[in-house]
């Protein structure tokens, strides 16, 4: 392999393999609220136009996701950052897990093109806090590897999302594996802040491995218990 460029050295590893399936993961977890939001601001347009929408929109909110997530690999490297954000995926992955009241009435459809485009694109950058915070986690300051990992994940969303929601429903396990990862995440973003990745790495370095595992678990089990609560008052509700 000694005749490949050294730029791409870094692709013959394992290591950047599994980080790209981490990414590609997270990802496509966390945006099947974004892919519904494409079709609801579509769905009003002429059947010709519909394609259009979903392309153009899509096309500027892949281009602001890389922008937003470049930046927050940047801001992730100041002390405690890590460890708030490993919270907040922690929190964000317990909550896929709790059943939501539907509700698209907030998305409007559109009749024109450009209306629609701007919801698309409006509605995605609202959405797309969690997505920046754990696509930026698992990129670990790789730029090559965040770039990848969305330019593969985003349009697989965007013309697979009727399938992946569908495969969602049908097997719910896929929901539960995506939330570990999150935890799984969290836990490894949570021992690489600059406030103590070197003092855990020279007195706990078995931590590499416990507090990624713990998480993943802590996210699952917080998550199961929270969404058996929230069944008895769904059904009372409804």
């Amino acid at each position: 392999m000694d005749f490949l460029p050294p730029l791409f050295a870094p692709i013959l590893t394992a290591v950047f393999w599994v980080a790209l399936l981490k990414i590609i993961g997270v990802n496509v977890v966390l945006s099947g609220d974004n892919a519904v939001v494409i079709a609801l601001a579509a769905r009003g347009l002429p059947a010709g136009q519909q394609n259009k929408a979903i392309f153009w929109g899509s096309g500027a909110a892949i281009i602001m996701r890389i922008a937003l997530t470049i930046f927050a690999v940047k801001l992730l490297a100041l002390p405690w950052l890590k460890i708030i954000g490993a919270l907040l995926l922690i929190w964000i992955g317990v909550q896929l897990l709790i059943p939501e009241d539907e509700d698209d009435g907030n998305i409007k459809s559109h009749s024109h093109l450009g209306s629609a485009i701007r919801t698309i694109l409006v509605a995605d950058l609202v959405m797309s806090v969690d997505n920046v915070i754990a696509v930026a986690a698992a990129a670990k300051d790789d730029i090559l590897l965040l770039t990848l990992g969305l330019a593969i994940s985003i349009p697989l969303i965007i013309f697979a999302s009727t399938l992946l929601l569908k495969l969602m429903e049908r097997f719910p396990v896929i929901i539960t594996i995506g939330a570990a990862l999150l935890g799984f995440v969290a836990g490894e973003m949570a021992i690489t802040d600059p406030v103590d990745k070197q003092w855990i790495a020279q007195n706990m370095a078995w931590m590499e491995y416990a507090m990624p595992t713990f998480c993943a678990v802590l996210v699952v089990g917080l998550g199961r218990l929270l969404a058996k609560r929230h069944q008895p008052v769904m059904g009372k509700l409804s």
